[in-house]
């Protein structure tokens, strides 16, 4: 169906084109949240905005205070490089593509191409957790970056709410299966009702829902949609509207499901999921959400579906999403009674194949992958079938990349960053959290242990004891209006540049929520035996995932699962390429990294084994080096947050410790401990003191 300019405009509200966004925004953040209980109990209203196909690095990694381009503990690739140097082809280190941004004008209105981001590419550039093939898999366009002067609104929008650093897609793969996670919990991992879905893959399933769960607990709940040309055109559930404008783009996936397509037209399931506006024929888009919010007849949980032209899908611009996030925002603040009792979720399905550097936490596949405390039942995929290649590779279903998530709420107000990790299933856990109880759970039997140990509830994104502290502004959105209907506009291709720079991030920290972990490492050197014992250990109060990593091209990465109050050993044997040595990294949450260099190049060589012991109360650490060698060691040992280096000689079996405050640097880190004698070895212990108290990000990111 096409429409002229006039047309286009008519369907939009006149009030939307003429509003005084950032004034309306400003005036309803004005009013104090509602604070009845000063918990999750306030919270009577909870919409999810699932977008489309954006990496966090993408969009966000130049923003100030986040885990993005200033990282200083990003991963390192076989041959030494960041893993921001990612290799133009498989197995060699140069040449290399660094994230670029394109020199179009009006970068955040450009139609920029749509990459692979199918289940078999994506796998290939995780390549069993190495992350070293993006550019092979997705082709040098993986790189891509926007920054604030691009998008400014979403820069907005994480400057005055509270933006995730750490929250992940659920599944190495494209749109329907992530989005199944966001619905249901799952992709009918074991096989039930039709599963497992690893590709864009729409026929008749009849796993569990959860909608149907909150209907049998008498939860409210609805999907906010446009129909389109009808969402059981040509007989197929979705959205087969030729219109971009209009219709849902298939992003319900709940009509994927046979309790909906067969559900009678007077049930709920068909009233709250297979219903719509019809801004093809009258009205607009948002008119039903719009009226909702005004007569208080907004659901306890709203899912919102944008047309396809809205969704921020390559090649659509990113800020045609910002419009429609606006319109969405301005629809709940217009009411502040309403908006004072509702959290916004704006988040996005999957990445595109645009590049993110942090690699996703993974359940190992076999022994030689790493251990876990927690079953990984049903988190494997032994591999089969899709609809891309025909034989789809076994591994891992997630997590997969970070995507955007953006926490939009009257409770979380203030620019402030999580950094827990969370994936779409998480969202499902709020809702649990808030509207469960007790005696009435809402229990939702898909979500796997793994899953639900390793990723967060979004709790502690908030602030429910006392949220009314900040205020913010938000910019006007009326430029980035379509200016016309069109429909297949041609796709911008920019191509990396001749002198390549790593971006420039932001400088400046922000305001950290607390984070539940308690992470430590010890690590035993054998050089009699060439072994080395790693062993993880979490007292917090949430499953981290650690990966590790060897500078051995010999060695593939390893992930290991820990439950809190949990320890995990493993061994590694020192590498065979080259001389005999070992040189191993650990990277977990929040920036958590320990280092272990050395080599038994003679048995006489300085062993150190070196440890932190936190202490909440004293807000700092001690560092514990003990030298289990046969030599005396001189060992320096250098504050990277602050420049100084200390060297203290510790004899042979002598032990050597010293308190360090933390209160400078809020908590913060960065111990390097190296020898004149051995310059084969170096120590580093980073991390952040988790105290159960707000924070501040990373200052060696600023």
């Amino acid at each position: 169906m096409e429409f002229d300019r006039r047309s286009f405009l008519h369907l939009l509200s006149a009030s939307a084109l003429s509003s005084t966004f950032p004034d309306s925004i400003a005036r309803a953040l004005a009013i104090p949240a509602n604070n009845k209980t000063g918990t999750l109990a306030d919270v009577e209203h909870i919409v999810f905005m699932m977008q489309e196909n954006r990496a966090f690095d993408h969009y966000l990694g130049s923003l100030s205070g986040v885990r993005g381009f200033s990282d200083p503990r990003a991963v390192q690739l076989h041959g030494g490089n960041s893993v921001f140097y990612q290799p133009l082809v498989a197995g060699t280190p140069e040449p290399y593509v660094l994230p670029y941004h394109p020199t179009a004008a009006n970068l955040g209105m450009q139609f920029i191409e749509d990459l692979e981001h199918d289940w078999d590419t994506t796998h290939i550039a995780w390549n069993v957790g190495n992350w070293d093939q993006w550019v092979p898999a997705k082709s040098p366009l993986t790189m891509v970056y926007l920054t604030r002067s691009d998008i400014p609104y979403h820069y907005a929008l994480a400057d005055g709410f509270t933006v995730c650093d750490a929250y992940h897609a659920s599944l190495l793969g494209p749109t329907d299966p992530n989005r199944y996670h966001m619905f249901t919990g799952w992709v009918g991992n074991n096989g039930t009702g039709g599963g497992p879905v690893v590709d864009n893959a729409e026929a008749g399933y009849s796993w569990l829902t959860f909608p149907e769960i909150l209907q049998d607990a008498g939860i409210t709940w609805r999907v906010y949609q446009d129909i389109g040309a009808g969402l059981d055109a040509a007989g197929s559930y979705g959205d087969d509207s030729t219109d971009a404008y209009v219709g849902n783009y298939g992003d319900n996936s709940l009509l994927y499901f046979d309790q909906y397509r067969n559900a009678p037209t007077s049930s709920p399931l068909y009233q709250r999921a297979v219903t719509g506006t019809n801004a093809a024929v009258s009205g607009t888009i948002f008119d039903q959400f719009r009226a909702d919010c005004a007569g208080n007849k907004l659901p306890q949980v709203s899912w919102v579906c944008a047309p396809e032209a809205y969704s921020e899908h390559p090649n659509w611009p990113a800020n045609y999403g910002a419009y429609y996030v606006s319109q969405i925002l301005d629809a709940l603040t217009a009411n502040p009674e309403l908006w004072s009792k509702t959290v916004l979720f704006v988040l996005y399905d999957e990445n595109d194949g645009f590049f993110d550097h942090m690699v996703p936490p993974t359940p190992p596949q076999s022994a030689a992958q790493g251990l876990s405390t927690v079953p990984i039942t049903n988190e494997i995929y032994p591999g089969g079938t899709d609809t891309t290649s025909g034989v789809s590779p076994p591994g891992p279903y997630g997590l997969g990349a970070r995507v955007p998530m953006f926490v939009i709420s009257p409770w979380s107000k203030g620019g402030w960053v999580s950094s827990e990790v969370f994936d779409h299933t998480s969202l499902i856990r709020f809702v649990q959290a808030r509207f469960g109880t007790e005696s009435a759970p809402l229990t939702n039997p898909n979500i796997t242990a793994w899953r639900e140990a390793v990723c967060g509830d979004l709790t502690s994104a908030f602030n429910f004891a006392t949220p009314n502290d900040a205020t913010v502004t938000l910019p006007s959105t009326a430029n980035y209006i379509p200016p016309n209907n069109e429909q297949d506009p041609v796709s911008y291709i920019p191509l990396p540049p001749v002198v390549q720079t790593m971006p420039v991030q932001e400088s400046g920290t922000r305001r950290a929520r607390a984070v539940p972990y308690g992470l430590n490492v010890a690590s035993v050197a054998s050089l009699s035996s060439k072994i080395v014992t790693l062993t993880f250990s979490n007292t917090g109060a949430r499953t981290a995932v650690f990966q590790v990593r060897s500078a051995s091209l010999l060695q593939a990465p390893r992930s290991y699962t820990v439950s809190p109050n949990a320890t995990l050993t493993d061994t590694w044997e020192f590498a065979a390429d080259g001389v005999a040595a070992y040189d191993l990294s650990v990277y977990g949450p929040n920036g958590f990294f320990r280092q272990y260099r050395g080599s038994a190049l003679a048995l006489t060589a300085t062993n150190l084994e070196s440890n932190l012991v936190y202490d909440t109360s004293a807000q700092g650490v001690t560092l514990v080096i003990k030298n289990v060698g046969t030599v005396p060691a001189t060992v320096q040992v250098q504050n990277v947050h602050t420049g100084e280096a200390t060297v203290h000689a510790v004899a042979s079996g002598a032990t050597f410790s010293s308190f360090v405050s933390l209160v400078q640097h809020a908590g913060w880190y960065d111990f390097l401990l190296t020898l004149e004698s051995d310059v084969n070895f170096q120590q580093q212990l980073a991390g952040h003191l988790e105290n159960g108290e707000a924070s501040t990000t990373d200052p060696a990111m600023g």
